[in-house]
């Protein structure tokens, strides 16, 4: 039996982030993961994520995202690695679509610096679109790219230097609530803790399986597409963006090596187990892609250099979960729903927060697990 005041369990993007901020605060902290992060078996990989502040999802992300870009630049600080390079982001789609719409009233909310513009400013611009006449681009200086594997290692190593014990290749079991804390047992034996964090991500409903979390695994899918005019995507003249169409929601990147990242977001909304899932790029899977590609941004449409698979953990309202289960002892971090890597520092800022005083001076009320009973 071993003795910790804070077990972390998952070391992906907000597990990483937690071990961090826990230990820089001098707790002694355990952190698990069943694998060997950064690993590509969840969420976190797949080399780039965007961040963008203003936020379509809702206004209310806006404070989060903020503290998060600080948090990032701080991470990169520490630890001497470039993690988050700003692009400007273009969000494109109808006027009165959910993109456009959203991304327009958090950005007037918050009073962020954005340009709107036609869609025959945004092809001028950004000459590798092709848009209908009626759509809008909201082109905002702040939106970037992270660095996925490199963020997940620096907040690892930073934890580690500062304290933290990590362990991979251990599974846990079990986290259970106890008079003074937490009981977590694993397939090594059992561990005692003043609390747990669960940041497990698609396995949270495996960790915590008594808790009825309203959560599901879905499959995605990225694929890097070499450009057939390379020109267009030059840095000036190309930036991350998000797309909204008659064929879904896509984003994309600058190309790397590999080329132009483009991904639909929630893909085939296809429900999977975590543990057995295809990992390979179908042709139905490239065509979801491709045909966005095909009428939007021909230019990219190119032979495709990789594919990779990640997972979204998905609650019913698209919302994250960060939230005490079962006893205020145990903390939830789902912040998930396949828009949670750019807000990871914070969050883990927010749970090592719970985890240590029982409260948080960020608002996390819009996250509580009771909105789903009351829906219920």
């Amino acid at each position: 039996m071993s003795a910790f005041d804070v077990v972390v369990i998952g070391l992906g993007a907000m597990g990483s982030a937690a071990a961090y901020h826990l230990a820089r605060r001098g707790a002694r902290v355990l952190g698990i993961d069943r694998f060997a992060p950064p690993h590509p078996h969840g969420s976190s990989h797949g080399a780039t994520r965007v961040i963008r502040l203003g936020y379509f999802e809702h206004p209310s992300y806006v404070p989060l995202v903020r503290r998060a870009y600080a948090l990032w630049r701080e991470l990169e600080s520490a630890a001497a690695t470039p993690l988050l390079r700003l692009t400007g982001i273009a969000e494109i789609g109808p006027g009165d679509g959910a993109v456009v719409g959203g991304t327009l009233a958090a950005a007037r909310l918050h009073r962020l610096p954005h340009e709107v513009l036609s869609a025959s400013a945004l092809m001028q611009r950004f000459p590798a679109f092709r848009v209908p006449a009626d759509y809008v681009g909201v082109v905002q200086p702040d939106g970037g790219i992270l660095q996925v594997e490199p963020a997940i290692r620096a907040h690892l190593a930073l934890a580690a230097a500062a304290g933290a014990e990590l362990r991979t290749g251990e599974t846990v079991r079990a986290v259970e609530p106890t008079a003074g804390g937490v009981r977590v047992a694993t397939d090594r034996g059992a561990i005692t803790a003043g609390a747990a964090i669960v940041a497990a991500g698609p396995w949270a409903s495996t960790v915590l399986p008594d808790a009825g979390l309203p959560l599901r695994v879905t499959r995605q899918v990225m694929a890097w597409f070499w450009p057939r005019e390379a020109a267009l995507f030059a840095a000036e003249r190309f930036p991350v963006f998000l797309l909204e169409s008659r064929h879904g929601i896509h984003y994309g990147f600058p190309p790397d090596h590999m080329g132009v990242k483009v991904a639909k977001h929630f893909h085939g909304d296809e429900t999977v187990d975590p543990d057995a899932h295809d990992h390979d790029l179908s042709a139905a899977d490239e065509a979801m892609i491709r045909m966005a590609l095909a009428e939007h941004l021909p230019a990219a449409d190119g032979p495709v250099r990789a594919a990779q698979t990640c997972l979204y953990t998905m609650t019913p309202d698209g919302d994250f979960v960060i939230d005490c289960v079962g006893s205020p002892r145990i903390i939830l971090a789902s912040p998930c729903s396949g828009h949670g890597f750019k807000f990871a520092p914070v969050v883990g800022e927010i749970v090592a927060d719970l985890a240590t005083s029982g409260t948080t001076g960020h608002d996390v009320a819009r996250f509580r697990l009771a909105r789903f009973a009351r829906t219920r």
